[in-house]
């Protein structure tokens, strides 16, 4: 006696085709970072792109070029983010010690509310500068696959290091201090 198999549903099969669909998306638009962190695995250094945004705190737009000669930590962030409140007093302390070394944090607030990302700033005391992606457009441009996520870039505006989460002391010591004592 043969035994038959039962038809697979149609939607079935739509459901799984568009699982892969969005699967293969999701691969090919993190591109970018994955070319940049091949790159740091390697031993060099990817230039960041080169973005402009709008100022959070409002006062026009900041651009990663106008930061040029600095150690930048670019923070992408959110006021939504669990995560992002847990690293952001250490962020802080660091921005302190940076500045007074030719470095700073910069933040990005990303697919967030305006006044929920003002109050964000507020609640932490913030004081490293803000910058404004409302709609998430640099996701793409970075490669980031979720919140927080950070860039140190060098003084020549290449990116010397990644941090997919939340971002500890051990790995600025190690990784963002001694960029510092590179020359531009």
């Amino acid at each position: 006696m043969k035994r038959l198999l039962a038809p697979i549903p149609i939607a079935v099969l739509a459901v799984v085709a568009a699982l892969v669909a969005l699967l293969a998306y999701g691969l090919a638009s993190n591109e970018p970072n994955r070319n940049a962190e091949s790159a740091l695995v390697a031993g060099g250094r990817e230039p960041a792109p080169d973005v402009e945004l709008p100022r959070l705190a409002g006062g026009g737009t900041a651009s990663l070029a106008d930061y040029r000669g600095k150690v930048v930590v670019l923070n992408f962030w959110a006021s939504w983010c669990h995560p992002c409140k847990v690293e952001t007093p250490l962020l802080q302390r660091w921005h302190e010690r940076l500045a007074k070394q030719g470095g700073l944090v910069l933040g990005v607030d990303v697919q967030d509310i305006s006044d929920d990302a003002r109050a964000f700033v507020d609640e932490f005391n913030l004081t490293y500068p803000m910058l404004r992606d409302g709609p998430g457009d640099l996701r793409g441009d970075f490669g980031i696959i979720g919140l927080p996520e950070s860039f140190v870039i060098d003084r020549r505006g290449r990116i010397a290091a990644v941090v997919r989460g939340v971002i500890d002391d051990e790995f600025m010591r190690e990784r963002v201090a001694p960029l510092l004592r590179e020359r531009s």
